[in-house]
């Protein structure tokens, strides 16, 4: 057993740099020798670990003590240990932010290891002879891959690491020698956010609201389209985190034609299967927004666990999306309805008819809330932002429920119009004698408290109605 410690409790400690994380390992040992659970997932993901899947283990045998590699910040994340031997292992945020040049080292035997997020440079001195430095990495090396790395000297002043054997006395390689200081290092940028859908109401709100992003990627449908895998496959995903699907076919009654049904499976569910396999694969956050009809509206509010009930083609091929994103680790289905955004919408209709001096029909036994195209690209952005609970969220604006028709008198009351021209009806009455009309759910009131729970408040769906026409309540 050597000089090993033995006894250690596994635990994980932070490290001053944000995310790096400084592990104590259980060595276990004899006369004969020792063993270690080196890396154990379920154990180590308890303690705070972060998940990372890996899919490479390399190892660096340094033959002689002095051997000095580094700094190298790398586009991946990293498990750091120590077969044989000891290193003084030294690391440097190199990413973009306020921690940009925070240093931190300590020593490393095998009884200890460390967790370095991508974009925080590593280097390592070995103490002893025949020293095995191993690591774990969650992205598989290529050459292509080295034009991401980002590199800082050894002998930055700004770090100021204090190496256990000077570096003049140590042995380097010419490459590293050559690794620019600190004030000359291009920082690492974060992984990007890909947009998918921003021709529709809620990509034009996201569009908006991260406007102010320089990490945000805004693609329409030419340039992804769902229905087509090789607009998927040309996308480099190693650059990214988080994907946002704003993307849907929403043509509710032209789903039930034969070109109509085609067109929607292959948009609302195999689109999002794709999708689901890429976060799954590339370890990203897929964000999807789903619907009312996915259910058949015979319940009155709905919870995020009520089994799904689609009655047409368009809410069926959306209730198979959504079980496509739910295999994918991290996710977060965002259940909407009757949403309201820029672009053609039921208010702007109402609002178009009341100043036309039409007096429409507008049907009554339908309920539910608004939901506001720029309030679900808040709740996206709170959901994202504060690390929520992966998993379904229902989002809709909040307030008593109503019906078309109360939608409708009150766009026509805040628009200086009388609200008794608009007529309620039935479903049955208003579709009567049309062909082609997809069956609607009843219900569409969703239950808030979920979302609320995790500090997001919804604002009330009339005051976004005011807000929209330019009116206050």
């Amino acid at each position: 057993m050597g000089t090993l410690p033995t006894g250690k409790t596994l635990s994980v400690h932070e490290a001053p740099i944000p995310g790096l994380k400084v592990i104590d390992l259980s060595v276990h040992g004899d006369a004969r020798g020792w063993f270690k659970e080196n890396w154990q997932r379920e154990k180590m993901t308890a303690l705070g670990l972060e998940d990372f899947g890996p899919v490479q283990n390399n190892i660096s045998f340094n033959a002689s003590p002095g051997v000095t590699r580094g700094i190298h910040a790398e586009p991946w994340d990293k498990y750091i240990s120590v077969a044989t031997g000891r290193v003084f292992g030294a690391w440097v945020d190199l990413r973009e932010g306020p921690t940009f040049g925070a240093a931190y080292w300590c020593e490393i035997d095998p009884t200890v290891a460390v967790f370095v997020p991508r974009g925080v440079g590593n280097a390592f001195q070995a103490l002893e002879q025949n020293t095995a430095y191993t690591y774990l990495v969650n992205a598989h090396w290529s050459a292509e891959a080295q034009s991401e790395y980002t590199f800082l000297n050894l002998a930055d002043e700004t770090a100021a690491i204090p190496w256990t054997i000077p570096l003049d006395k140590a042995v380097l390689s010419e490459k590293d020698k050559a690794h620019p200081r600190l004030e000359a290092v291009t920082p690492m940028p974060p992984k990007r956010t890909l947009v998918i859908g921003t021709n529709g109401q809620l990509g034009r709100a996201l569009s908006a609201r991260w406007a102010g992003r320089s990490d945000v990627d805004l693609v329409g449908r030419d340039t992804v389209d769902l229905s087509v895998q090789d607009t998927l496959d040309r996308i480099n995903w190693s650059q990214y985190s988080t994907i946002v699907n704003a993307a849907a076919y929403t043509a509710v009654d032209d789903a039930e034609t034969a070109k109509g049904r085609r067109t929607a499976w292959a948009v609302n569910s195999a689109g999002p299967g794709a999708l689901a396999r890429i976060a799954t694969e590339h370890r990203l956050t897929l964000v999807h927004v789903s619907t009312d009809y996915a259910f058949d509206g015979t319940q009155e509010i709905h919870t995020e666990d009520e089994p799904f009930s689609p009655l047409g083609v368009y809410g069926q091929s959306k209730a198979a999306g959504d079980t496509a994103v739910a295999t994918a680790p991290q996710h977060y289905i965002l259940r909407t309805s009757w949403v309201i955004g820029d672009g053609p919408n039921f208010v702007r209709t109402m609002a178009s008819l009341a100043a036309r001096g039409v007096d429409p029909s507008v049907v009554s036994d339908q309920l539910g809330r608004l939901s506001f195209a720029n309030e679900i690209a808040r709740a996206i952005d709170h959901l994202l932002t504060t690390g929520a609970q992966y998993g379904t969220y229902n989002v809709s604006n909040a307030g008593e429920p109503a019906s078309w028709a109360d939608i409708a008198k009150k766009v026509y009351e805040l628009t200086g119009h009388d609200p008794e021209r608009v007529t309620p009806v039935t479903t049955e009455k208003y579709f009567a004698g049309k062909s082609g009309i997809a069956p609607r759910p009843a219900h569409s009131t969703f239950d808030l408290s979920k979302l609320e729970a995790c500090g997001f408040t919804p604002r009330d769906q009339f005051e976004d109605l005011a807000t929209l026409l330019g009116r206050s309540l």
